[in-house]
């Protein structure tokens, strides 16, 4: 009967022990080799145990001593083990890689059929404390296909597992050195929106790699058509979809690392590293939606696996926006099919500091487009777990977009109470970009609470103008740090279109259009369509007013086509006033209008857009 483990490291401490006292141990360097040689993988754990109770064996006979020989001997004897305790900590640390691949290949191979992939892919977490490099990925796929060898059950699938690692590794290494090469190609977009064929590196990406499922996934996100169809439609290989984990994984950690080692543009760097995360969490989602439809439950289940992993890995950044949105860098289209797809993988885990961050990002997205009752609920979760986690800044922020909510459904005492809590817990807290956006809120209600109301008396004002002088002064003095900037922008942004809506209400229509220009351009810096669309459309009201007919029709038309792609309710308001300057001036003259703004129209929507305008003054109608 052979020797258990426990036996065995039992007797092994033992021997160091004697040998030790014997003087035939002379070094510490000569006890760890001894461990290093007689410690089997996976089992640390085993002789750890068989330690501590050597040691507190010892301890004791030292506590209680029967004889004062005995006593003596356990004192040495107890010495001798600590020696043996920090040499098996330094042996640990130093073979922790592997044993981390020992006991990722064990979960892999004993797990059953459907399950192996789900712990393939938490193997390569990039949010594992101590996450595996791509050497020890390699490392993983050898003995994948060491342990496939030894498990004939297991063969097949643990082959094409390892198979997909060693694949991916080797697409990665070609993609590599054209990780950001497109961006220096002329007439290419630095990001990932553009025309057909110039959208980002797909294209490029697509030439660079052989294995169909890649290459067809790259060739569909370059010609802007839907990743959903395309996983509905295909049936990859195991091997396959092991392989697109390792490619797209590889990529964005890449590109994440080469944006954020940009310092000549904070901003510009900060906006490509958040547009990157969201970019590939639409496309692992979109995956999932595609693989879900056609049956494909351990394809589906594992992308929304890797979703939950990169808006984890995300929400640990310090530029990670709370008070932005999916739609930073999504279009409309984009945006409606992939809410309930990123919410999916949350119901998966309980909570957690990163999952009321996420909570946040997805609530202030579907509060944009008109979700309310959805959004009140994520914000409600997220302001929960915040509290419990103790992550008052994300609290801060909760507050401040219930606050909004509340706004849009009319209900302002609500709204009010939200932003002062906000505004008191933000002061006292120092959370300054907080308090900038508590400000804004507070002013924004007071605003729509009296335009809603019809009180047009200035002093009805007051008190809601100087809470948003003091968010825009606030947000201009803290400046464009690294890691704020974008929440700043979108801070600034929502300060002066509140200041615009009041001076609107208040007959004032030239010192609107200051602020709300201002608004406009620090919402394209930060990326927020909502934002964007809101500043383009009290603009036009407040040209009509002017009686700038032209330039009301130019700018009202963009506004009207940012909102409705966000799916936002508010796109109606615009194109109503649209289709009243339209009957105004005859149909002729306003296509001659949007022709002569063609250019000004092409460079903010392209060309898609710009046909796509009287269009949606027909579905409005």
């Amino acid at each position: 009967m052979s020797e258990s483990p426990r036996d065995r490291y039992l007797t092994l401490i033992d021997e160091i022990v004697q040998m030790t006292l014997k003087g035939n141990i002379r070094s510490k360097q000569q006890v760890y080799q001894m461990l290093a040689k007689e410690i089997a993988a996976g089992e640390g754990e085993i002789f750890e145990r068989c330690l501590s109770d050597r040691m507190v064996a010892a301890q004791s006979e030292i506590d209680k001593p029967t004889d004062e020989l005995k006593q003596a001997k356990a004192t040495r004897s107890l010495r001798a083990m600590k020696t043996i305790e920090a040499e098996f900590s330094r042996y640990q640390v130093d073979n922790r890689v592997s044993a981390a691949i020992f006991a990722a290949t064990n979960a892999i191979a004993l797990a059953e059929s459907n399950q192996q992939l789900t712990n393939l892919l938490q193997a390569i977490d990039p949010n594992q404390a101590q996450p595996l490099n791509l050497d020890q990925i390699q490392q993983l796929a050898k003995a994948l296909q060491k342990q496939a060898e030894s498990d004939p059950e297991a063969k097949r699938d643990l082959q094409r597992l390892s198979f997909g690692l060693t694949e991916g590794l080797k697409s990665w290494q070609k993609l590599q050195e054209h990780l950001v090469s497109w961006m220096y190609e002329q007439n290419r977009s630095i990001g990932f929106e553009g025309a057909p064929e110039q959208r980002g590196p797909w294209g490029l990406w697509a030439n660079q790699v052989n294995s169909p499922f890649p290459k067809a996934l790259f060739h569909t996100l370059a010609l802007n058509q839907s990743v959903g169809e395309l996983a509905e439609k295909q049936h990859p290989e195991l091997s396959g979809f092991v392989e697109l984990a390792v490619i797209l994984q590889c990529l964005q950690r890449g590109l994440v690392n080469w944006f954020d080692q940009l310092v000549y543009d904070a901003k510009i760097t900060e906006k490509l590293s958040i547009s990157t995360y969201l970019t590939f969490a639409f496309i692992w989602s979109q995956l999932a939606s595609g693989f879900s439809s056609s049956s494909h439950n351990q394809f589906a289940n594992g992308c929304f696996q890797v979703t939950l992993q990169i808006l984890r890995n995300f929400s640990q950044r310090n530029y990670f926006p709370l008070y932005g949105g999916i739609f930073a860098s999504f279009s409309g289209s984009a945006l409606r099919s992939t809410l309930d797809y990123l919410d999916e993988p949350l119901r998966r885990v309980e909570g957690t500091q990163e999952k009321a961050r996420i909570l946040t990002l997805l609530g202030y997205s579907m509060g944009t487009v008109g979700r309310y009752k959805e959004a009140i609920s994520f914000h409600e979760q997220a302001l929960e777990i915040a509290r419990r986690e103790s992550d008052r800044i994300c609290e801060i922020a909760n507050l401040n977009h219930i606050s909004r909510i509340h706004v849009a459904q009319k209900n302002y005492p609500e709204a009010i109470n939200y932003s002062q809590r906000a505004l008191i817990l933000s002061r006292q807290s120092g959370d300054r970009l907080g308090e900038a956006n508590a400000l804004a809120n507070l002013g924004y209600s007071e605003v729509i609470q009296a335009q809603q109301l019809e009180r047009a008396e200035p002093e009805v004002y007051e008190s809601a103008i100087n809470y948003l002088q003091q968010g825009l002064q606030l947000s201009e003095r803290l400046g464009d740090n690294y890691g704020a900037g974008f929440a700043l922008q979108q801070s600034k942004a929502l300060c002066c279109s509140s200041l615009g809506i009041a001076h609107i209400v208040l007959s004032q229509p030239q010192v609107a259009i200051n602020y709300l220009q201002s608004g406009f351009e620090a919402a394209q810096k930060s990326g927020d369509l909502y934002l964007q669309g809101l500043n383009l459309s009290y603009l036009a009201e407040a040209n009509y007013s002017l009686q700038q007919t032209e330039k009301a029709i130019y700018i009202g038309s963009l506004g009207m086509y940012l909102l409705e792609q966000i799916n936002s309710p508010q796109w109606r308001q615009t194109a109503g006033l649209v289709t009243i300057l339209r009957g105004q001036v005859g149909n002729e003259t306003f296509r001659n209008i949007l022709q002569k703004y063609r250019p000004q129209i092409i460079a903010v929507i392209g060309v898609d857009g710009y046909d796509y305008i009287p269009q949606l003054l027909e579905k409005y109608q």
